[in-house]
């Protein structure tokens, strides 16, 4: 585990906590794109949650649980008792990757049609041990979906039309960085950043779809 920070996982939520303050790139639903943060949270909620009422979910939650100011907050529809956890190294940086999967609302990127908002199902959560640029934080965010959407290929995930999926209707991605070591100017998958970041999601979120695909013969 990567020094000061603690990850919780339970049926409520995953929580992923830091000693210090993080920066974070992300699609959460509460304090999303470039921020700091001391915690990540991804909130288990029903499937048929509507956005009106999913506004308001997060902060009683982060208070009852006494979750560090500021924090980033996330929905999912997943179970996130079943979050996976990964972590990758390389000869200077470290990854941890936090993912809950869920695949009911599967989509193709273009080809799916406009639909109503619904909770995330693929939600990744990832620590770097590291200190990127904000353009490698943009770049390690694609390399994280890259891997999702080839996983997905790979495992033969399709939609109910019939094309491969490339995701689910509304996925969220957050790459939090602890700012330590030298600066990382790239964060694509061949970049000494990126290839931690892709190795840790990989682990992790090939694992979760393996799992899902089981429980869903």
């Amino acid at each position: 585990m990567i020094d000061g920070i603690e990850v919780a996982v339970d049926r409520e939520a995953v929580v992923v906590a830091a000693r210090e303050p993080l920066t974070v790139l992300s699609s959460a639903f509460v304090r999303g794109g470039l921020t700091t943060a001391r915690a990540i949270v991804n909130l288990h909620v029903p499937k048929n949650l509507s956005q009106d009422a999913a506004d308001g979910l997060l902060p009683p939650f982060a208070e009852r649980r006494g979750i560090r100011e500021p924090w980033v907050g996330l929905l999912t529809s997943a179970w996130t008792e079943k979050a996976e956890v990964a972590e990758a190294s390389g000869p200077e940086l470290s990854a941890l990757a936090v993912v809950t999967v869920g695949l009911s609302n599967r989509v193709a990127a273009g080809a799916s049609p406009v639909a109503l908002w619904a909770p995330s199902t693929i939600n990744a959560i990832v620590v770097v041990d590291a200190a990127p640029e904000p353009a490698a934080l943009v770049n390690a965010v694609m390399t994280v979906t890259e891997v999702k959407t080839a996983l997905l290929a790979a495992a033969g995930v399709r939609c109910d039309d019939g094309r491969v999926a490339s995701g689910t209707s509304t996925d969220a991605v957050v790459v939090a960085a602890t700012g330590r070591g030298a600066l990382c100017r790239f964060g694509g998958p061949i970049s000494d950043l990126g290839w931690v970041v892709a190795r840790a999601t990989r682990t992790a979120l090939g694992a979760g779809i393996r799992r899902w695909i089981e429980e869903h013969p």
